[in-house]
C-alpha cells in the first residue's frame, strides 16, 4: 500500500493525521475524524497548544488530548523533523457518549482488516475484515491470544513485529504472510502502530489483504515465462513490435533468420528488416489498421533481408496486443513458410511471373504462348531470360527455383504467384 492508498483508507476511519514544518505550522492534513476542515483545523490548533516542550518532557511525543468531549491518542514526534517536516497521527479512543467508541463504529465494517492487541498479545478488538482473514468472526478473535489466532507457524513473526512497534513507539509498514484455518496461506500489507487503550500502550494495525493481487501477479509471471519459453524454444521466428514500429522482444529464430545477434535486433525499427518491395505500401496500411483496431490480425506476405543482403520471402502473421479499445499497444509478428535465402534479383515482369505459373502447371511453350497471346519466340525469350535471372538451367529447375524463392505459392493449385504485387514482379 503506497502513501496515497493509506491516506484514502484513513479518510474512512476516525483518525486525524497532519504534516507540519519546523515551526510546527500545519502543511497538510486529513483523516475521517472530522466532517469538515474547520473542525479539523480547530483540533490541530488545540493539539499545537497542548504540545509539550521537548526539553521539559522529552518522552511525551505520545499523549492523550481532549477535544469537544472526545479523547484522542496523539502521536507527534518532538525530535528534529526529517527534511524539515514532521508528521502526527491522532486516533479517537472515546466519544461524547460514555462507552461508545467511534473508532469501533467506523472501523468495524471497513474493508481493511484492523485490530488492537495489548502488550501480552491478547486481542482487545478486531473488525470483521480482520476476522475474515482467518475464516472466523470478531467474537472468536477478541479475548484470544496471538498463538490462538495465528497458530504456531506465524506467532513468532507477529509477536516480534508487535514488540518492534512498542519499542520504537512509531508506525511500522510491512508485508506479511499468514495462514488460514484450512491450511491455505495469504498475504496482507499495511501498518501497525502504538495506541493507548484502557490506560496501557497497545498495538493497533490496519491491513489490506493482497492475496488475490499477489496470486494474479504470480499467474501473470508464470504466463510470461511460458510465453518466453514458447518463443525461445519453438523455433518460430517471432517478435513483439511496439505501436511505433520498434522491436521490443524477439526470438532466437528471428535473429537467425536475419543473420544478426539477438541483442542487435531488439530495439531496431521493424521496417529495416524488410527488403524494398512494391507491396510495402499495402503492408504499411495494414499495420495502421491493426494499431487503430480496425483489424485484430492479418496474414500477408513479405520479403525479409538479412545482414548479408540476402532475401527470402515468408508468410507474416500479425496479431494485436493490448486492452485498449481504440488503439493497440503492440503487435506480435510471427514468420512462417520461409523461402530459400537468395541474392536480390532484378524485378520480374508481369508476363514472366505468369509464364512461371503456367510452366509450373505443366503447360508447353506453345500452350503458354496461346494462353498469354504471345508468340513462341517471345515465350522462348522469356524462359531463357528467367533461367538466367533465377540461375536455373532447365524447365524443372526453373519451376523448383520459383517455389523455393517464394515467387510461386506452394499452397495453391493451379500455380500462381504468392502475391499480385510480388517483389520480383512489376504488378
Amino acid at each position: 500500500m503506497d502513501e496515497t492508498s493509506l491516506k484514502s483508507l484513513l479518510e474512512r476511519l476516525p483518525v486525524s493525521w497532519w504534516e507540519a514544518d519546523r515551526e510546527l505550522r500545519v502543511i497538510d492534513s486529513g483523516g475521517g475524524a472530522f466532517d469538515d476542515t474547520v473542525t479539523a483545523q480547530r483540533f490541530l490548533d488545540t493539539v499545537r497548544r497542548e504540545l509539550p516542550e521537548p526539553a521539559a518532557a522529552p518522552e511525551t511525543s505520545h499523549w492523550q488530548a481532549q477535544f469537544d468531549g472526545r479523547v484522542f491518542d496523539v502521536n507527534w514526534p518532538l525530535g528534529v523533523p526529517r527534511q524539515g517536516r514532521s508528521r502526527g497521527l491522532a486516533v479517537e479512543v472515546a466519544a461524547r457518549a460514555p462507552g461508545v467508541r467511534r473508532y469501533d463504529a467506523f472501523a468495524d465494517l471497513a474493508p481493511a482488516a484492523a485490530f488492537i492487541r495489548d502488550a501480552n498479545g491478547r486481542y482487545l478488538w478486531a473488525n470483521h475484515a480482520y476476522a475474515h482473514l482467518y475464516g472466523t468472526t470478531p467474537e472468536h478473535v477478541i479475548g484470544a491470544y496471538i498463538t490462538d489466532v495465528d497458530g504456531t507457524a506465524d506467532s513468532p513473526q507477529v509477536i516480534a513485529l508487535d514488540r518492534e512497534v512498542l519499542a520504537r513507539g512509531k508506525p511500522v509498514r510491512h508485508t506479511l504472510t499468514y495462514h488460514r484455518s484450512d491450511g491455505t496461506s495469504g498475504q496482507a500489507v499495511g501498518h501497525r502502530f502504538p495506541v493507548r487503550e484502557g490506560g496501557q500502550t497497545c498495538v493497533a494495525g490496519i491491513y489490506v489483504d493482497i492475496s488475490d493481487y499477489t496470486r494474479a501477479l504470480r499467474q501473470r509471471r508464470e504466463a510470461e515465462e511460458n510465453l518466453h519459453a514458447l518463443r525461445d524454444h519453438s523455433g518460430l521466428a517471432c517478435a513483439l513490435i511496439s505501436a511505433g514500429g520498434r522491436i521490443q522482444q524477439a526470438s532466437a529464430a528471428a535473429a537467425e533468420l536475419l543473420q544478426t545477434r539477438l541483442s542487435d535486433l531488439v530495439g531496431r525499427r521493424a521496417h529495416t528488416v524488410l527488403a524494398p518491395a512494391p507491396e510495402l505500401g499495402a503492408l504499411l496500411r495494414s499495420w495502421h489498421d491493426l494499431i487503430a483496431r480496425r483489424s485484430r490480425r492479418i496474414q500477408t506476405s513479405a520479403v525479409f533481408q538479412d545482414a548479408r543482403g540476402r532475401q527470402r520471402r515468408a508468410r507474416l502473421h500479425l496479431t494485436t496486443v493490448g486492452r485498449s479499445a481504440d488503439r493497440a499497444t503492440s503487435v506480435w509478428a510471427v514468420v512462417t513458410h520461409q523461402s530459400l535465402a537468395h541474392e536480390a534479383h532484378p524485378s520480374l515482369t508481369a508476363s514472366q511471373v505468369r509464364i512461371l505459373s503456367l510452366l509450373a502447371a505443366g503447360r508447353s511453350n506453345a500452350e503458354i504462348a496461346t494462353s498469354l497471346h504471345l508468340s513462341r519466340q517471345t515465350v522462348d525469350y522469356h524462359l531463357s531470360r528467367l533461367r538466367d535471372l533465377l540461375d536455373a538451367p532447365t524447365r524443372p529447375a526453373l519451376v523448383a527455383r520459383a517455389y523455393v524463392l517464394g515467387i510461386l505459392d506452394p499452397q495453391t493449385w493451379p500455380p500462381r504467384s504468392v502475391t499480385a504485387c510480388h517483389p520480383h514482379s512489376t504488378t
